[in-house]
């Protein structure tokens, strides 16, 4: 019979490196308490030569810390959300923590439902990108000492504890590609709208609202579509308002998955971009440059976006943040290609 090899344990790791217990768990918690790199090199030999791996579950009962955090996201398949959990994960890896992403599908129930799970206990912190709760509804993970980070405007205080956010405004950013289809001559411009209760959305209908109006041009609610942030619902909506009289000379679509579902109409009705229609999207996802004719669009740097909202979560997960919650107003730009 062959004896079972025993686990390698902490204070296995301090004798074969020479230093104390505490110095090892020091360096495998990260603690504040400075251990020369030497030293940290011949811990992390010893471990390797051991096989040691920690025992995650242990470390949550000492420190009462889980090392895991959240992202909650509306959309994993819409390209705009690899890239921005990507950066998360960046981040989260340099503080040794886990990452869990949870899919909402744009819907509210299952965005409270990942809400009351994150209440149970199984992570630090989260960042959230909300379609349909409010900061009330964070008020809960807040009392519980979780740390949250919002995708998105929101109050400093909820029930006088700190919230950090962090946003693209959307009603600029829309309103700069809409100035530039009217810049192009357009005077009867479309959208493709999200739902009315879709947060970001809202922003985008607002900002195209306020471009025609500087531009002394009318609203027409008759070349108004809303859909979800989908190709599907793109590609419908654009075909509702190919049937409009006159039906307009531009398209500014409240995302670049609708704006290509828009393109696929416009081909099937035998119009051609930017010739017949002009279509502008929003997100800038890889996809946009690679279609004929490659899209013009806003671009949020999504993984910029992903890097600052970890790094605000940590800042308030490791004490470094000031106790008032914090708002952050992150950069958008319009990027000119050939769809107009």
């Amino acid at each position: 019979m062959v004896e079972k090899k025993s686990r390698a344990t902490q204070a296995d790791v301090a004798r074969l490196a020479g230093v104390s217990q505490a110095t090892v768990s020091y360096v495998l918690n990260k603690s504040a308490v400075s251990v020369p790199e030497e030293t940290r090199q011949r811990i992390h030999m010893a471990m390797e030569e051991l096989g040691y791996v920690p025992n995650s579950s242990a470390r949550s009962l000492r420190t009462r810390k889980t090392h895991t955090i959240a992202a909650v996201i509306p959309d994993i398949a819409n390209p705009f959300f690899p890239v921005f959990t990507r950066s998360i994960q960046d981040v989260a890896d340099q503080y040794g923590y886990d990452l869990i992403v949870y899919n909402t599908d744009h819907l509210e129930g299952r965005e409270r439902k990942f809400l009351d799970s994150l209440r149970q206990g199984r992570v630090d912190g989260a960042i959230v990108v909300p379609y349909h709760v409010h900061a009330k509804d964070l008020a809960p993970l807040l009392h519980m000492d979780l740390s949250v980070v919002v995708l998105g405007k929101m109050p400093t205080h909820v029930d006088d504890m700190p919230l950090d956010s962090l946003y693209v405004n959307n009603a600029d950013a829309a309103a700069a590609a809409v100035t530039h289809l009217v810049q192009r001559g357009h005077t009867r411009v479309g959208m493709l709208a999200a739902l009315p209760d879709n947060q970001p959305g809202y922003g985008r209908l607002k900002g195209y609202r306020r471009a025609l109006s500087a531009a002394g041009l009318p609203f027409d609610e008759a070349i108004v579509r809303h859909g979800l942030f989908t190709q599907e619902d793109g590609y419908q909506c654009m075909r509702e308002l190919l049937q409009a009289q006159p039906r307009p000379s531009a398209v500014f679509a409240a995302n670049d998955l609708m704006a290509m579902g828009a393109l696929k109409a416009i081909r099937e009705a035998g119009l051609t971009v930017p010739q017949d229609i002009a279509l502008v999207g929003f997100d800038n996802i890889p996809a946009g440059d690679l279609i004929s004719p490659r899209l013009t669009t806003i671009t949020q740097f999504q993984d910029r976006l992903g890097r600052r909202a970890a790094e605000m979560l940590f800042e308030r997960l490791n004490g470094t943040a000031p106790e008032i919650g914090r708002t952050q107003t992150m950069p958008f730009e319009l990027i000119v290609r050939e769809s107009t």
